[in-house]
């Protein structure tokens, strides 16, 4: 019996901001952007595309009829909750026609969330073989105009379809996890924006993976010859290639090294180019590995999961043969390809807009692709979504 990721695929907003461009606006060397924290682009959320919208536009295109009707549970993992007590996955749910005998419900540990849905997920599905589980990590990271923070901001979401004998990966019952109470980033009930305590937050990273990583090792017998590649949440894309370094030991031979190093390189491209999207980072990741370098079926791949305040985890995955058929490269690459770029003074009007609701549907849904979720109106604080004709 396997469990593991029968489908999977991502939405990104239709607008970024170059760095570089943001860089010079800030009075910043452009390289500490492009170099020094690894990213060239940043995706940038109009009002009318919410956690829910984009998670249900990371689902739409994955989903037949008959997965509709087999769906019995829906997790949405997400640190950008638009409300406090309804779930966000309810309201997925039904965009999205899965049959209502299921249950839906968000969870919630800062970027790490995915994760225990995942596990959780296939812990369910155990004793339940005709039946599925959706699995979507959907955020929008804002730290503020002119933070520390900013140029690490992102929006997106991840969508995965967990079933027996899956079509892209199967999980192992490996996982280890690794919890201390820490105040690396947090954000407090009412703050808009988070706190984050900058150098603790990437120590405190550095740690979570590196306790993991020793602990998996030690329990399951394992080393870094064993994976094909590894995959990182990513914040920023220099954040995992620091972790990756600091286990890449004399004990790692230079194959081992040259092997896993080319591989970050591949799983962090589309990250790159879209920046933090905090419960779904890991997942992109894994996303752009499997579109962006040579694999075949059977090979192991490891996986790190982080969520500040934190909790680490470190699990393995091996690839399914033909994976490469479930994947849609051509679709994702044209999603990246076709967004609108903002200058920095239209961004921050995204910025400002985002934050005080305020439409401007006509701008928002003009790169926005016919048949995609947004959402259209708050009235009465009740959300009215649409699709785009």
């Amino acid at each position: 019996m396997t469990i593991g990721i029968d489908q999977l695929n991502f939405y990104i907003p239709n607008f970024y901001v170059d760095m570089a461009e943001l860089a010079e606006a800030r009075g910043v060397d452009p390289n500490k952007f492009l170099i020094g924290i690894g990213q060239s682009q940043m995706a940038v959320s109009p009002v009318s595309q919410d956690i829910v919208s984009m998670g249900a536009n990371a689902a739409q295109p994955i989903l037949s009829e008959q997965d509709k009707k087999d769906i019995t549970m829906v997790i949405v993992a997400t640190e950008s909750a638009i409300d406090s007590a309804k779930a966000s996955a309810v309201q997925i749910h039904h965009l999205l026609g899965i049959q209502p005998f299921a249950r839906c419900f968000e969870m919630k540990e800062a970027c790490y969330a995915a994760t225990p849905a995942i596990q959780l997920a296939k812990d369910y599905l155990v004793p339940r073989p005709k039946e599925k589980v959706l699995v979507i990590a959907s955020d929008t990271a804002r730290y503020g105009l002119n933070s520390g923070g900013e140029p690490t901001q992102g929006a997106g979401a991840v969508a995965m379809v967990i079933s027996h004998n899956p079509s892209i990966l199967e999980l192992h019952d490996d996982s280890v996890a690794y919890t201390e109470d820490v105040y690396d980033f947090w954000r407090p009930s009412g703050e808009i924006y988070p706190l984050v305590a900058g150098k603790l937050s990437k120590d405190a990273y550095i740690k979570s993976f590196q306790e993991s990583w020793n602990e998996y090792a030690k329990r399951h017998h394992k080393s870094l010859s064993d994976f094909a590649a590894l995959c990182f949440h990513v914040p920023f894309t220099k954040m995992g290639q620091k972790a990756l370094d600091s286990i890449l030991t004399d004990s790692a031979s230079e194959d081992t090294q040259a092997r896993l190093n080319e591989g970050y390189k591949s799983a962090t491209d589309y990250n790159r180019y879209v920046g933090n999207v905090y419960t779904g980072s890991l997942y992109l990741s894994l996303i752009s590995l499997l579109e962006n370098h040579k694999l075949n079926g059977g090979d192991n791949i490891g996986l790190f999961s982080y969520g500040s305040g934190s909790v680490g985890e470190f699990f393995s995955a091996t690839l399914v043969d033909n994976y490469q058929d479930h994947l849609d490269v051509k679709a994702h690459k044209a999603m990246l390809d076709n967004r609108k770029a903002l200058s920095v003074e239209e961004y921050e009007k995204f910025f400002n807009r985002f934050d005080n609701l305020e439409f401007d549907t006509e701008t928002e849904l003009e790169v926005e692709p016919k048949g995609n979720f947004y959402l259209k109106e708050i009235s009465d604080n009740i959300r009215y979504y649409d699709t785009v004709k």
